[in-house]
């Protein structure tokens, strides 16, 4: 059964820095295109940036952009999202979500991705 799992979650400062991971089981990322999205309480579920499978094209929300880097190591079947600047409105839970792709294309929507991981919460504090 194909499964994401995010790790590196946690409690930081404003202006900090985190770095969160993403890992398949039961299939590995090579043709897959794979998303980072978030949901805040009492919020809906937005999408924070994408990375294709070839190319490693990139798409970032504009509230992100400058401040948060994904990318992608087939070789450790690793996504990564790095968050750097981190603001209190940046508190939520993160999730991966993956979805098979062999073309490059760049995927913006939730609703584009059939694999989800359970997410990771972060909090930054003022």
């Amino acid at each position: 059964e194909e499964q994401l799992v995010e790790s590196g979650g946690g409690l930081v400062q404003a202006g900090g820095s985190l770095t969160l991971s993403c890992k398949p089981s039961g299939f590995t990322f090579d043709d897959y295109a794979v998303g980072w999205f978030r949901q805040a309480p009492g919020k809906g579920r937005e999408t924070v940036a994408t990375i294709t499978d070839l190319y490693s094209n990139t798409y970032y929300a504009d509230f992100v952009k400058g401040r948060f880097t994904i990318s992608r190591d087939n070789a450790k079947n690793t996504v990564y999202l790095q968050m750097n600047s981190l603001k209190p409105e940046d508190t939520a839970v993160y999730y991966c979500a993956a979805r098979i792709s062999f073309s490059g294309v760049v995927y913006r929507e939730a609703d584009d991705y059939d694999y989800w991981g359970q997410g990771t919460q972060v909090t930054v504090s003022s």
